[in-house]
């Protein structure tokens, strides 16, 4: 009996968007852990990036290391069944841009705002101006991807005001970005919301991919 490849094919973006969904879901439950396990980190005055750094700061690099690999397995089954627009490959290859910015991210811990500034502080931060920005022009490009899709169309404002959102929760990070501002509180704000571009793309994506999986007819 022929293996029925095209099934095969199909059922690729379903996976990888299911495994993105795992990796997404994992960052979420490993970042609110953390908030328990280091209350002297208080959400007013420490970034997330601060919980990598000291006691349980290898949990906080799983998690990373997680968003990374959703990052681009998201990308990679977007490449197979997301937006065939221009905007739309785009925002595929800036989750690759963010998936190298994250694990960056993972690599090189940042500086505490008491300690002295290092060289691995500073390439945290460059790789965290690389991934807000490219994840930012991620979530815009996709969502004026979206209309010329018909697999896609239904979640058009949907990805749309998730967009919207995602760079209003930026703007209120960048303005907090001083000593003495709840930058904390808006550092978590903007990556929620960020988590739930995610999971909202991956889900969608997987509703997606397994319309057209069961649209392709069994071989024999």
């Amino acid at each position: 009996m022929a293996r029925d490849t095209s099934d095969d094919h199909a059922g690729r973006p379903r996976r990888l968007a299911e495994i993105a969904i795992g990796c997404f879901g994992y960052f979420v439950v490993v970042l609110i852990l953390l908030h328990g396990l280091r209350p002297d980190y208080t959400p007013v005055d420490h970034m997330i990036s601060d919980y990598a750094v000291g006691r349980f700061g290898w949990v906080m690099t799983t998690a990373f290391v997680a968003l990374a690999a959703g990052c681009l397995t998201l990308g990679l089954g977007l490449v197979l069944a997301g937006p065939r627009s221009l905007a739309g490959r785009a925002a595929a290859l800036l989750l690759g841009v963010a998936t190298i910015g994250v694990l960056t991210t993972a690599v090189f811990p940042t500086d505490l705002e008491t300690a002295a500034t290092t060289a691995t502080g500073n390439i945290h931060t460059l790789s965290f101006l690389v991934n807000v920005i490219s994840l930012i022009l991620c979530a815009m490009l996709f969502a004026l991807g979206l209309g010329k899709s018909d697999a896609w169309r239904g979640y058009r404002w949907t990805g749309r005001i998730l967009a919207i959102v995602l760079l209003a929760a930026f703007i209120a990070q960048f303005l907090t970005l001083h000593r003495g501002a709840p930058y904390g509180l808006t550092n978590r704000l903007f990556v929620a919301v960020l988590m739930v571009w995610f999971l909202a793309t991956a889900i969608q994506l997987r509703r997606v991919a397994g319309l057209r999986q069961a649209a392709v007819p069994s071989g024999a």
